[in-house]
């Protein structure tokens, strides 16, 4: 993530923030120049930006700005749609009539809207059903029937056909530490579930019928193996054998597929990391010669000493390692792959939304 900066006051600002806690002023996220602007009422429920980039354009806020506070995302004033770019991607949200979805509905646009920026940053394409409904993506946000932890009354986080179904339970923190334990799984985050269910939307817009597909399955294995069967085999008898050697999880070795989405999540993890540490002037000094700065092997570089020094870091607060993986070469070699499907050789690895 970028840093913001209040155009008016000069105050640090976060992504998410509605408004300016240096002057007051209301804020807004301008998608197309990615930007935190400074706003100010422009009567007809217009608001005019302060930022230089985008100095007395007018704008309208997203509804769910105006009626729900869970997005903070701005739409051109000559734009008619009701939504903005990131909300527009909803087919379903919970049932706001009850008072816990909210919370858990405002978790889960917070990690939505970071997921978007990160795809518009890297140049990949962000279509919605309603434009697209071939090749459009759509977000359905649903509650389980059952609250019970069971099956299989139990709402299933996933994909299928560019509808990303997700569980809202997943944003209750006890919840999702109960799955986590009860999975066995070292890491488990609402922003990680989208990144992992975005890496299945875009392996049918990018991998599936293109020439990728070929180097794909020599990578990451043959797709057309039963998926259902694979999944069963994996919850009755648990991951492969020796799997650290060759996948980034352990249920990265459930199916390609998998394989394939978890690696795309961490991708995502390690460019976004790697773009709020830059932002910040965080860099870490190694012995060994820098690689060509628009190579994967520069994303490496940085990636592997900066996170030596998170999880350190973490370790002195008696907090759990911040990345709890190790990238083995195999891992090393389906990365590069994703990398290049999203970045052409010599494309920069980061650039602006």
């Amino acid at each position: 993530m970028k840093r913001f900066y209040c155009d008016c006051c000069g105050q640090e600002l976060c992504f998410e923030n509605f408004w300016c806690l240096g002057c007051g002023h209301t804020l807004g996220y301008l998608p197309e120049l990615a930007v935190v602007s400074a706003l100010e009422p422009a009567g007809q429920d217009r608001w005019r930006s302060l930022a230089p980039p985008a100095a007395d354009r007018l704008y309208r806020m997203c509804a769910n700005y105006r009626q729900a506070q869970v997005c903070n995302w701005m739409i051109p004033a000559e734009n008619t749609e009701f939504f903005c770019q990131a909300c527009r991607l909803n087919r379903t949200i919970p049932d706001l009539t009850q008072p816990s979805n909210v919370l858990l509905w405002q978790r889960l646009e917070t990690a939505k809207r970071r997921v978007v920026y990160s795809l518009l940053a890297l140049g990949l394409p962000v279509r919605n059903k309603q434009d697209d409904p071939s090749h459009g993506l759509a977000f359905d946000f649903l509650a389980d029937p059952n609250p019970a932890f069971a099956e299989p009354e139990r709402t299933t986080t996933g994909h299928t056909g560019g509808v990303i179904t997700l569980n809202i339970a997943e944003a209750d923190d006890l919840v999702r530490e109960q799955r986590r334990l009860h999975l066995n799984e070292r890491y488990r985050t609402v922003l990680g579930h989208f990144r992992h269910e975005i890496g299945h939307y875009y392996w049918e817009q990018l991998v599936h019928g293109s020439g990728w597909l070929t180097p794909f399955r020599a990578l990451f294995g043959d797709e057309r193996d039963d998926y259902n069967q694979a999944l069963q085999r994996y919850y009755a008898s648990g991951p492969a054998a020796h799997w650290p050697e060759q996948f980034i999880s352990g249920y990265a070795s459930a199916h390609p597929w998998e394989d394939w989405a978890e690696t795309w999540a961490h991708y995502l993890h390690m460019t976004d990391t790697l773009e709020t540490a830059q932002a910040f002037g965080l860099t870490i000094a190694t012995a060994a010669a820098a690689p060509p700065p628009d190579s994967f092997a520069a994303l490496v570089a940085a990636w592997v000493p900066l996170t030596f020094a998170l999880n350190s870091i973490n370790r002195s607060m008696g907090l759990p390692d911040l990345y709890p993986f190790v990238l083995s070469a195999p891992v090393l070699a389906k990365l590069q792959f994703v990398h290049e499907v999203i970045a052409p050789p010599g494309a920069p690895i980061l650039k602006d939304p």
